[in-house]
This record gives C-alpha cells, sequence and structure tokens, in this order.
C-alpha cells in the first residue's frame, strides 16, 4: 500500500481562516501569487481554492518539503495551483521572473536573518510597480517580545537552530525599505502572531 506523501501541519489548520480574509483584501484580483516556504502545501491548497483567480505558485527550498507540496498539489486538482518550484532565497536568481505577489507565511524566524534581505531583494526582482509582500508570523516589537509564549518560542527556535530566531519588526521594516518597499499595514492576529503588508513606495 502506499504511503501518503502528504504531509500535515496543525499550525495551518489554526490560522489559515485567520489570513485568507487578510489576503482576500491585500492581493490583487488576478495575477500571480509566489508563495515563500509553502512548507506542507496546504497553505497553498487552501488559498489557491479560495482565490481562484489568482495563479498561487508554492515554492520551498526543502525537498521534503516539495514532496508534500506536490502531493497536495496532485490531491487538490486546482487548475489555478502550479507544481512547486525549489526556491532558496539566498539564490542570485529566484525561478520565477515575474509576479503581482509574494507570499511568505512563518518564514523569516525559521530562517538564517540573512533571508529577511534576500526576501525583499528577490521580490523587488519579480514583482510589478504595484506588487505587494504579505509576511506573517510572531515578531518582537520596541525591541521586546509582545508575549512570554513568544519569548518560549524564540529561545526553542534558537535551540533549533542559533541562526533562527523571532524577529523585530523594525528591523524587518528597515530590510524592507532597503528594498524599495514601505510597511502599510501591521496587522494583529490570533496567538501573538502579526501580518505585515508591504507595498512598493
Amino acid at each position: 500500500m502506499d504511503t501518503d506523501p502528504r504531509q500535515f501541519a496543525p499550525a495551518t489548520a489554526r490560522n489559515r481562516d485567520f489570513i485568507l480574509p487578510i489576503l482576500q483584501r491585500v492581493l490583487p484580483a488576478t495575477g500571480r501569487v509566489l508563495e515563500i516556504g509553502s512548507g506542507s502545501g496546504e497553505h497553498a491548497v487552501h488559498f489557491a481554492r479560495h482565490l481562484p483567480f489568482l495563479h498561487w505558485q508554492p515554492s520551498d527550498a526543502d525537498p521534503a518539503a516539495l514532496g508534500s507540496i506536490a502531493a497536495w498539489v496532485r490531491h487538490a486538482a486546482l487548475p489555478n495551483l502550479a507544481q512547486p518550484l525549489h526556491l532558496d532565497l539566498g539564490a542570485a536568481a529566484w525561478p520565477v521572473a515575474q509576479a503581482d505577489a509574494v507570499v511568505a507565511i512563518n518564514v523569516l524566524h525559521y530562517s538564517p536573518w540573512s533571508s529577511t534581505a534576500a526576501l525583499f531583494r528577490g521580490a523587488a526582482n519579480v514583482l510589478q510597480a504595484a506588487g505587494v509582500v504579505y509576511c506573517y508570523g510572531p515578531y518582537r516589537r520596541g525591541g521586546a517580545h509582545t508575549a512570554p509564549s513568544n519569548a518560549a518560542f524564540d529561545a526553542w527556535l534558537r535551540g533549533i537552530d542559533p541562526r533562527f530566531a523571532v524577529r523585530d519588526l523594525e528591523a524587518v521594516e528597515a530590510q524592507a525599505l532597503a528594498c524599495g518597499f514601505r510597511l502599510d499595514e501591521v496587522i494583529d492576529m490570533p496567538a501573538n502572531n502579526f501580518s505585515l503588508v508591504f507595498r512598493r513606495g
């Protein structure tokens, strides 16, 4: 009997219905969305299903994640959901030449700090003039954690890999600004997370 290569991430089921209304509001009505760090692939399926006029392009750098995403894509069989691409944020060139929005959910704290600058540099190269970058996750504000649970999560992340950490929102904003993106919205989300909406200008 074949094993199911699809991965299941409990956090996805918890946050996707809170993220979706924001994406419905801030993403363009049509066009191509490049999702960075698509992980299990569950977000890609959920958002592609509920945003049928957007072409959803998942991506990841982890071969295991790419296998799970591909399995989810096959299972969902949605006409607007593409096969995943291998995308390393630190690569000089991304495998996508053009997009209308970039979505990164729970990416920045699970990657080295250099990946934050790489995300915005890459987005500047592929996004159109009115392009949007959406980032979701926990952030420190004013140099402090916003909840004790986030401080504990930060310690856990650093224990997994000392390059990982809950990032300072102001530092992320500075990296975005250096690449031509302004922080347009900061939206409080459940479980002490935030949605950050960046736009060119």
